[in-house]
């Protein structure tokens, strides 16, 4: 149906244009006046129509805004979001209030200095005060939105949370795998020459990564618990994006990154608040990795202390793992 409604649409400004030409041609077949020189009626006639245009534009704006404000984002559900969103919705407003001002002043005088023959234009070549205020006061915002953007971005960025969990997300075409530090919160050391079927992270024995958790498809945190990610990428850039926690970070091979932020609601709180039983808080791949790019997602979980522990505890680490597999070459490819 919106095909159907857009081919229509088409058709009909096609049409219309057609329509323009042959009234053009037949104009100029009869001898008619110059269609170069505008008549006060058609001056006041296009005045008119900007201020239809643009009071059309802005309740079109108005309409949309109201009607899909919910899609821009989500709930936030850390406790830096909001913010975040206070950020982008100062910047917002901001970015509004020039674009209805300065299409106010675009109308305005298109329909104050219409065409009338009585009074000829004024050729306005320069003026210093004008430079001087369209330059001083958009820098003037500018730098208090960067300024402002940059305070933000240090409280996210380095909160330095002592008790943060470790959990690192290690990207490749075209999946997730999550792997937590163990008893000790420390994640073991990795190198790439040791990956091999069964060791996709290239994990290297040792004593703080043989209690490492690695899981893959669902990872677990916990409501108010501190989170410091880690992230890393096999093969090209790819981007972590949990956008309920307004957290982004670039996973660039070859590189460690990072990012930390505190979970606020569990899953089973935002599934009662949204009335979704089947929700979930979701992982996914901000950047274009590739022909699979959709399908890099990997569900979180926020759920209490109690619950964690609980999942933790249901889980093998990498050691155990490795032992259940028990081939010889994967065992080889660790010393």
């Amino acid at each position: 149906m919106t095909l159907v409604v857009l081919a229509v649409i088409v058709l009909f400004v096609l049409a219309a244009v057609k329509v323009m030409s042959i009234y053009e041609l037949s104009a100029e077949l009869r001898g008619g006046r110059n269609d170069d020189v505008i008549t006060e009626k058609e001056g006041k006639n296009q005045a008119f129509y900007w201020v239809l245009f643009i009071a059309g534009l802005f309740a079109f704006f108005i309409w949309t805004f109201f009607e899909y404000k919910d899609k821009l984002l989500p709930e936030a559900a850390s406790a830096h979001g909001p913010e975040i969103d206070l950020l982008f919705n100062v910047t917002m407003a901001t970015i509004v209030f020039v674009f209805f001002l300065t299409h106010i002043i675009l109308v305005y005088q298109a329909y104050k200095n219409v065409y009338r023959k009585d009074r000829k234009a004024v050729y306005f070549a320069h003026s210093n005060k004008l430079e001087m205020i369209w330059t001083i006061i958009p820098a003037i915002v500018l730098t208090g939105l960067i300024a402002y953007g940059l305070n933000v971005w240090n409280d996210v960025m380095y909160s330095g949370s002592k008790d943060a969990m470790v959990i690192e997300l290690y990207s490749k075409q075209f999946d997730w795998t999550a792997r937590y530090g163990g008893k000790d919160n420390t994640l073991g050391k990795t190198d790439f020459r040791k990956i091999v079927a069964g060791n996709d992270l290239g994990m290297i024995e040792d004593s703080k990564g043989n209690d490492d958790i690695i899981t893959k498809a669902e990872f677990h945190i916990v409501k108010g618990k501190p989170v410091s990610f880690k992230f890393r990428s096999r093969d090209v850039i790819h981007s972590a994006y949990m956008p309920h926690f307004r957290a982004q970070m670039n996973c660039v091979p070859g590189m460690e990154t990072s990012f930390e932020f505190t979970p606020t609601i569990t899953t089973a709180e935002m599934r009662t608040k949204l009335k979704n039983k089947n929700f979930n808080y979701v992982l996914l791949c901000n950047k274009i990795c590739g022909a699979s790019h959709f399908n890099m997602q990997m569900d979180i979980i926020v759920e209490t202390q109690e619950e964690f522990n609980k999942y933790i505890a249901e889980q093998k680490n990498w050691m155990q793992q490795q032992a259940a597999a028990t081939p010889a070459a994967v065992t080889a490819s660790i010393k």
